[in-house]
């Protein structure tokens, strides 16, 4: 018999997979780490028991958190993930010959060695010679830079442990004052559906829209994600998402992409009137 990992969505829903093997399982300093291997999905790792990402459908998470904002500012050069220890985000920005310096900063050096053995697919990049890595606390990292870059990539947990605070005002505010007046900021937005993720959208967005006179939420939809339907945020100094969009700029770098294109690029804003009533209010 295989091994079932199941994860909670919510109080009454679960999720489960039905996996081959459990290939590692470790903790850290800050969380515990699995990985799995499954016959649907792949090899596949969870923090703390929650889902991170799969082989099979990775490609839409990091298509979609890194190409929108590369194709509302193709001149894009020196940009900063937070977060993103499985590699897969700063694997789509290493497709652009046009960025010259990618930091990534990620509190758990675990989870990059981990996922550079177990997930080869999205951790394969991070050796590219424009990528520097900081093991560190992505909060402390930011504070005091000023006016450093033109994206900030907050590629985080849910808002508990070790990602907690990378949903605070503070953080947002330090996020604003080290972009550059193009800047643009990208921030995992939680889920609009279950309860408990939707309360933590409405908090990120409040804060977010009271810091960046640009403020925007788009969705994307990755099946193994509590409920399917999950968010981005887009925070801006001066770029308007749809406004400012350049398809003919983006379409030159001819870069093959299995999610995003650009008519999904405007139609991602587009939400349900139950999500765009809930962002307005928040």
């Amino acid at each position: 018999m295989g091994i079932s990992f199941t994860e909670k969505h919510a109080d009454t829903v679960d999720f489960t997979i039905q996996a081959d093997e459990h290939i590692y399982s470790k903790k850290s300093q800050f969380q515990k780490i699995d990985f799995y291997k499954s016959k649907e999905f792949g090899t596949f790792f969870t923090l703390d028991d929650i889902l991170m990402t799969t082989e099979k459908d990775e490609f839409i998470y990091h298509e979609m958190i890194s190409h929108i904002p590369m194709a509302v500012n193709p001149d894009i050069k020196t940009v900063l993930v937070i977060g993103g220890g499985d590699g897969g985000t700063v694997r789509e920005l290493t497709r652009y010959p046009t960025i010259e310096r990618i930091e990534m900063v990620e509190i758990d050096e675990m989870v990059v060695r981990a996922c550079q053995k177990y997930l080869p697919q999205t951790a394969s990049m991070l050796g590219d010679l424009r990528v520097e890595l900081f093991f560190e606390d992505g909060i402390k990292y930011i504070s005091g830079k000023k006016e450093m870059y033109d994206l900030i990539l907050v590629d985080s947990t849910d808002p508990i442990g070790p990602g907690e605070g990378l949903f605070s005002k503070q953080f947002y505010k330090d996020c604003f004052v080290a972009l550059k007046e193009n800047g643009i900021l990208i921030n995992q937005h939680e889920s609009p559906f279950y309860e408990n993720d939707r309360m933590e959208m409405l908090r990120a967005h409040s804060k977010i829209k009271g810091i960046f006179p640009i403020s925007k939420v788009y969705q994307f939809n990755v099946p193994t994600y509590a409920s399917g339907n999950w968010l981005f945020g887009f925070a801006s100094k001066k770029l308007h998402p749809i406004a400012d969009f350049k398809r003919d700029e983006w379409e030159k770098f001819k870069i093959y992409t299995r999610y995003y294109n650009t008519d999904l690029h405007c139609a991602s804003f587009a939400l349900p009137t139950y999500v765009r009533e809930m962002l307005e209010k928040a």
